[in-house]
């Protein structure tokens, strides 16, 4: 299990409206709140985005490079996981492999994927029910 994640971000107030839109949909609450970042804590685990430094914002990001991919998530059952797809969808956020959505990942495997401002990838997937 994690304690906690912590992300560096271009643009602190982009990702916090982000974020702030997505993660209390997945249970998470804002953890904590200061001038240069933000936490969402759900149950033990923590995410962490901070205001990355001017002198390293050049570079960017890109998840085909050395290091963090994506960000997957459980999104609850097929239904919550199509709404919470949608609620995204209307608020204008990047989808990605939406010609194949809900099963981007494979047959079995219900989840959308799309990006967060600094295009981290994050995959939302369903619960499998049993």
């Amino acid at each position: 299990m994690l304690h906690h994640v912590e992300i560096y971000v271009s643009d602190l107030s982009k990702s916090r409206a982000f974020y702030d839109l997505l993660l209390p949909d997945l249970g998470y609450i804002l953890y904590q709140d200061w001038a240069g970042g933000f936490s969402f804590k759900k149950d033990k685990e923590y995410l962490v985005f901070v205001q990355a430094e001017e002198d390293f914002l050049t570079a960017g990001y890109h998840r085909k490079r050395i290091g963090l991919n994506h960000l997957a998530f459980y999104g609850g059952n097929p239904d919550e996981v199509k709404q919470l797809h949608q609620r995204l969808q209307t608020a204008g956020v990047a989808m990605l492999y939406e010609d194949r959505f809900p099963y981007a990942g494979g047959s079995e495997y219900f989840a959308f994927y799309c990006e967060d401002p600094d295009r981290i990838k994050i995959e939302i997937v369903a619960k499998e029910e049993r």
